[in-house]
C-alpha cells in the first residue's frame, strides 16, 4: 500500500513538474495534498543544485571528495555564519568559483554526482563538519590557510 502511494505521489510530482494539469477525472491516488508535493520537489531541487556544484567543483575527485563538497554546503546551511538555505549558500557572491564562472550550468550532472549530492543530503559528511574546501595547488586567498584544516580528500583540503 505504501509503495502504491509513493508511486502515485511521484507520478503526481512528475506530472506537475512537467507542466501538465490534472483534470477532475484524475484517479484518486493522484489527488495528493499540496504539502505532500512540496517536500519531494524541494528535495530534488536541492539534489540538483548540490550535484551541479559538485560537478563544477569536484569533477575528477574521489567519490568521498564529491560527497564532501556537498557536505560543506549543508554544514554552511547549519552554521550561523552563512545563509540558511542551500541556494543561499551556493549563490552567495564569490563563495564558489564554479558558480561565479558559470561552470555549474555548462552540463548536466552525472549520475555519480547526483548520488554524491543525495548521500550528503542524507547525512554522510566525510569532512567532519568542514565549512571550507580548496585545492592547495591553485591560488587561494591567504585567509583560507588560517582556517583549521580537518582532512584532505583527493586534491581538496577541508577546513573549519
Amino acid at each position: 500500500m505504501l509503495k502504491k502511494r509513493l508511486l502515485c505521489l511521484f507520478a503526481t510530482a512528475l506530472t506537475i513538474s512537467a507542466g501538465f494539469s490534472i483534470s477532475s477525472d484524475t484517479p484518486e491516488c493522484l489527488a495528493a495534498p499540496e504539502w505532500a508535493l512540496a517536500a519531494p520537489q524541494s528535495w530534488w531541487d536541492e539534489v540538483n543544485l548540490i550535484s551541479r556544484l559538485i560537478m563544477g567543483e569536484a569533477t575528477g575527485e574521489p567519490f568521498a571528495g564529491q560527497v564532501g563538497v556537498g557536505a560543506v554546503v549543508l554544514n554552511r546551511v547549519r552554521s550561523p555564519e552563512f545563509p540558511n538555505t542551500v541556494p543561499g549558500v551556493i549563490y552567495e557572491p564569490d563563495a564558489f568559483e564554479s558558480v561565479s564562472n558559470g561552470l555549474i550550468w555548462s552540463r548536466s550532472p552525472s549520475p555519480t554526482e547526483m548520488r554524491a549530492a543525495q548521500l550528503a543530503l542524507n547525512g554522510w559528511d566525510p569532512t567532519y563538519g568542514a565549512l571550507f574546501f580548496w585545492n592547495p595547488a591553485k591560488p587561494v586567498s591567504p585567509w583560507m590557510w588560517t582556517r583549521q584544516i580537518i582532512t584532505q580528500i583527493g586534491r581538496h583540503v577541508f577546513a573549519r
